[in-house]
């Protein structure tokens, strides 16, 4: 419907001989290329994120060593949560992880921008389910040199996502144990 609207408009209203382009002038137009910054090599990097679905609650954590070494955990919640609550569960569980690795420095990235934002404090914690999550992320906070909060969208937190759903989905016996996930890479048939 309004693809027509915009055809019938240019119908009526054709280009004669005294219109201009516009003409704009682009600061930077004879820029030819972009320096990208390199980031703190000393930086420990961590993903996180929860699943809540039919078949359960999962949370996933990724932390990634400055020599690009990956440490993934996963848990399976056995108790009532929200998407947000299970998103500061999964943000915790990353957080002891580096503080269980002695690390510093730690950028951390999420695809929930209102746990971002709180983390930041941007956006304010007013949800009386999420303040206790909030203040103990802070208490965390502290156990570091420094910490950087950073929101990335949903494709780029794709490992940690997978974790999280696998946790939601899959049945286990309540004292079972999984040896870590190891991801192999194939270049030739079995």
């Amino acid at each position: 419907m309004k693809v027509q609207a915009l055809a019938d408009h240019l119908a009526k209203n054709p280009v004669d001989d005294e219109y201009q382009p516009l003409s704009t002038y682009f600061l930077n137009e004879e820029v030819n290329s972009v320096e990208i910054k390199s980031e703190d090599t000393h930086a420990w990097k961590m993903f996180f994120d929860g699943a809540v679905n039919t078949k359960g609650v999962g949370i996933g954590a990724i932390l990634i060593s400055p020599t690009d070494q990956h440490y993934p955990a996963t848990a399976r919640l056995r108790f009532f949560c929200t998407n947000n609550t299970v998103e500061y569960e999964s943000y915790i569980m990353g957080m002891n992880m580096a503080i269980d690795q002695d690390v510093e420095e730690l950028i951390i990235m999420g695809d929930s921008d209102l746990i971002i934002r709180q983390a930041q404090g941007e956006w304010e914690t007013r949800d009386v389910k999420l303040i206790p999550y909030r203040q103990h992320v802070e208490d965390l906070s502290r156990r570091f040199k420094s910490v950087e909060f950073r929101y990335i969208p949903r494709f780029h937190n794709e490992l940690a996502d997978a974790l999280a759903t696998l946790a939601s989905m899959l049945p286990y016996p309540s004292n079972a144990h999984i040896d870590p996930l190891e991801i192999q890479i194939r270049e030739r048939h079995g």
